[in-house]
């Protein structure tokens, strides 16, 4: 594990927030920039209450999210529960469009690693294209990093072809040092993309957090050549703040992070803020909510 603990200086972080956020986009580049994110999302369904035929809804939405807009690009993939892959795969068949399914006992991770590779290994033989994975805070928090790599490093090899994201809970992980080292330690052990939150804890993404982790992926390619995805989740609803986050990572990681392989968006109602923008740049009016499917 060839980690070590860096020190993020909190008020620099949120300076370097401010003068990126601060950037203005023309016109021409704002509807490149809304259709960039639209791309990127991953449209999400993670609720108790989830049944086959409210993801079935969520991929026809997927599916037929613009059809009126046919020169639109879609989302990138649908995030549900291990018990829904096989709903999912089946709905979205000749689309082009992944599943992604949350597991190792998504969203505390409390449970037993041999149960957490099951789970794995069950949404892999389901079908799911994508793997997003809790990290064992607690261990973290305790010090066990060893213990946090390792299990990392068997969900990787349980996933097979499957691209693996690893969640970090960043609310849960109190500091930006945290944020920064278990970024490292992710990217490490085998993570394809690292993820800044499950959406079930309060503050999920935050721009510093996000700078933190676009930093540390961007010092891990420095380093070995690898390029590591990123993804923020949780309370990103509006498309200034998508668009803003885009200014970050092209600001922080360069161009070739402006793609779905490698920058993602785990949103599920930013989509319609988004084709409203578009809708709003493109005519001058705009189109409310309700105009696109909601579900």
């Amino acid at each position: 594990m060839e980690t070590f603990l860096h020190r993020i200086d909190e008020v620099g972080a949120q300076e370097r927030v401010a003068r990126l956020f601060s950037r203005s986009i023309k016109k021409e580049s704002k509807i490149h920039a809304l259709k960039t994110v639209l791309s990127m999302i991953d449209l999400t369904t993670l609720e108790g209450k989830d049944s086959p035929g409210k993801v079935k809804q969520l991929c026809y939405k997927a599916a037929h999210l613009h059809d009126q807009f046919p020169d639109l690009p879609t989302v990138a993939a649908i995030c549900v529960y291990p018990t829904m892959v096989p709903v999912a795969k089946k709905a979205l068949r000749d689309t082009g469009l992944k599943v992604a399914s949350v597991a190792t006992a998504f969203p505390s991770g409390m449970t037993s690693l041999s149960y957490k590779l099951e789970e794995v290994k069950m949404v892999v033989d389901a079908g799911a294209d994508e793997v997003d994975m809790v990290i064992s805070r607690g261990k973290f928090l305790q010090g066990e990093y060893h213990y946090v790599s390792d299990e990392i490093a068997q969900v990787k090899e349980a996933c097979g072809k499957s691209h693996l994201k690893v969640i970090l809970e960043t609310g849960e992980l109190v500091t930006l040092d945290n944020v920064r080292f278990a970024s490292d330690i992710a990217m490490a052990a085998g993570a394809d993309f690292i993820k800044t939150s499950t959406g079930k804890v309060s503050p999920a993404a935050t721009p510093p957090v996000v700078l933190v982790m676009l930093e540390a992926i961007r010092d891990y390619y420095n380093q070995t050549g690898k390029k590591i995805g990123m993804k923020p989740a949780g309370g990103i609803s509006k498309a200034k703040l998508a668009v803003q986050y885009l200014v970050m990572v092209r600001e922080t990681l360069g161009q070739d992070w402006l793609t779905a392989d490698l920058f993602r968006f785990g949103a599920s109602s930013l989509a319609n803020d988004i084709l409203m923008q578009i809708v709003k740049q493109s005519t001058g009016v705009y189109q409310s909510a309700n105009y696109f499917s909601i579900d």
